[in-house]
């Protein structure tokens, strides 16, 4: 039989489908969720339902954003799923979950699991919406959860690590063997829940100002600060903020980070390059 169907359907690889069904660790990833009736649920890629159906049992209403079409189909006719769910048939990557959190007069608490070929994109789209957040549990390729929960001078730690830690708490929930999904992936998987801060640990920044330094230092994550960064910071101006120029870019923390945004959106360059 192709290992590339499964309960009937056709596991696209253009949208990275491989689906969930070792029932041991569909408990465990529910149980993590924790879902209750008062929460405002939202599956991000419900796929064939092996999480929508037993978060589902504990909620009378849930939201799927789902861009599969036949799979959405599927979804709105399902005996005991239809009736609960709202089904938006689109991207996730172009989905507007603040205006959902509005709509709902409640945080959000998203989860899913996420193709991996679009994760980091789509997790730097979720940050947008951390004001409307309250959690977000997601399967990810280990890789990426590792890259989450980094700390500075490991080779895991980097641009996501900043961006992701600066948004929000990220605690490792449990890994997931490739034998644990149809199609099974190449890569081990990790679930990862995210919660956005509420008192963030981190001066607000400018996150366009920060995204640009740790794109750039990480860009050139072999040089010194000195070498990646020259450009906008002087090795006085490194000096009187407390960070050496001799640094890399993965041996600086978050906070430093958030210091040289700070530092840069109070002292933007003559010439600013057009983002």
């Amino acid at each position: 039989m192709n290992n590339r169907v499964h309960q009937g359907h056709f596991a696209r690889k253009r949208f990275g489908q491989n689906f969930l069904n070792d029932s041991y660790v569909i408990e465990s990833i529910v149980a993590a969720i924790h879902p209750t009736k008062q929460d405002a649920m939202v599956e991000i890629g419900p796929g064939l339902g092996a999480l929508t159906e037993p978060v589902g049992e504990h909620l009378d209403v849930l939201t799927v954003v789902e861009l599969d079409r036949d799979l959405a189909a599927r979804l709105q006719t399902h005996p005991f799923l239809g009736p609960k769910l709202t089904i938006f048939q689109q991207d996730a990557m172009t989905f507007n979950f603040g205006e959902l959190a509005e709509q709902k007069g409640q945080s959000l608490r998203v989860f899913g699991n996420l193709p991996y070929n679009i994760s980091t994109p789509l997790m730097f789209h979720l940050f947008s919406f951390t004001k409307a957040i309250k959690d977000m549990h997601f399967m990810l390729q280990k890789e990426v959860v590792n890259r989450l929960v980094a700390g500075p001078d490991s080779k895991a730690y980097g641009r996501l690590t900043v961006m992701a830690q600066y948004y929000c708490q990220v605690i490792p929930v449990l890994e997931v063997p490739p034998h644990a999904f149809t199609p099974p992936p190449k890569v081990d998987s990790a679930v990862v829940r995210l919660v956005p801060h509420q008192q963030s640990p981190y001066p607000e920044v400018d996150v366009r100002v920060l995204g640009r330094i740790t794109l750039e230092a990480f860009g050139k994550r072999r040089k010194t600060l000195r070498n990646s960064l020259g450009h906008l910071f002087s090795t006085e101006v490194l000096d009187q903020l407390g960070i050496s120029g001799t640094l890399r870019a993965e041996n600086v923390t978050v906070a430093q980070y958030c210091q040289l945004a700070q530092w840069l959106s109070a002292h933007p360059p003559q010439q600013t390059r057009e983002e």
